[in-house]
């Protein structure tokens, strides 16, 4: 019998977003993708510690076990390893108990095809080259901090999951932001103001967000599995018109932050975010330190030529 993908929630996942591969990921550095398999060959009994991604994935995944949401959610693991260095991460998978039996092992291939195949809503990944093809594809992705990992206690349950956006470049276009970046504050805030009554045109995020959106409509407020947020460096005049085009999209924002250049770690910290995406490194870097966060490199760009990350 066929699975059919539509109407459900599709993650794609990267090994090295969903568990901590740190020792690996350097073995993979500096000595090669031989000895990165050797290695993982040769340690494929031993278990792998949840990643920066892990929570998340699992608090998504825990949505299937809700009254008339069986199955909504759909996770993959997309994956530049083989299939005989992935034993372990099977292993780890079935010991956290992860409802999760689809894979893509491309053994080093692009994975830019398949995530159009399952029809991927969010890709999360710690290789650069993918979440860049991933968004050059229409695809939301986000790049997972993975420079230090943070401590998941797996006894806190997660009851509702938070999951927080910047506007510019994620959720909308990034037309208003080029404006500021070339004519400066004044010109933006005056181009906003004209164009207050004009939807923003849709960035990569607005398709998640609109599938999220989908499933909030379900159930109560107050018993929505998800809540949302928007951690934006706009202020007024300037959020009229991302008010608007949210509500031109009919999606829903549960809070909204126009925080006129404050820093966005503390909102995030209070706002108890389980993933944040942004574009600027600027503002994950420093976001990273209290709550999951992933860069979304929005604009296309040429990267130098690098061997991928596992």
């Amino acid at each position: 019998m066929s699975f059919e993908m539509e109407n459900r929630l599709v993650i794609g996942v990267s090994s090295r977003a969903l568990f901590d591969l740190t020792v690996e990921n350097e073995i993979f550095r500096t000595q090669g993708v031989d000895a990165y398999c050797r290695y993982q060959v040769e340690h494929e009994k031993e278990l792998l510690k949840p990643g920066n991604g892990f929570g998340l994935i699992e608090a998504l995944l825990n949505i299937n076990k809700l009254p008339g949401q069986e199955g909504r959610v759909e996770v993959i693991i997309m994956s530049h390893n083989s299939p005989d260095t992935s034993l372990r991460v099977f292993a780890s998978i079935a010991h956290y108990g992860l409802d999760i039996s689809r894979a893509v092992l491309a053994s080093g291939a692009s994975l830019t095809p398949y995530l159009e195949a399952f029809h991927t809503d969010l890709y999360l990944s710690a290789d650069e080259e993918d979440v860049q093809s991933a968004i050059d594809c229409g695809i939301a992705a986000g790049i997972i901090c993975c420079d230090e990992i943070r401590t998941y206690d797996r006894e806190r349950e997660i009851s509702q999951i938070r999951i927080a956006f910047d506007g510019d470049a994620v959720l909308f276009s990034d037309e208003s932001e080029q404006i500021f970046r070339e004519r400066g504050l004044e010109a933006f805030e005056e181009n906003e103001r004209i164009q207050a009554e004009n939807p923003l045109r849709q960035g990569p995020f607005a398709r998640f967000l609109k599938t999220i959106s989908d499933i909030q409509r379900e159930f109560a407020p107050e018993q929505a599995p998800i809540r949302t947020a928007l951690v934006t460096a706009r202020s007024a005049p300037a959020h009229e018109r991302v008010i608007r085009t949210l509500r031109a999209w009919n999606v829903r924002i549960d809070e909204a932050f126009f925080l006129g250049g404050i820093t966005k770690r503390d909102v995030l910290k209070a706002f108890g975010a389980h993933i944040f995406f942004d574009d600027q490194a600027v503002h994950t870097a420093p976001a990273s330190q209290v709550v999951p966060s992933a860069r979304v490199p929005y604009k296309q760009k040429a990267l130098p030529e690098r061997v991928r990350d596992p």
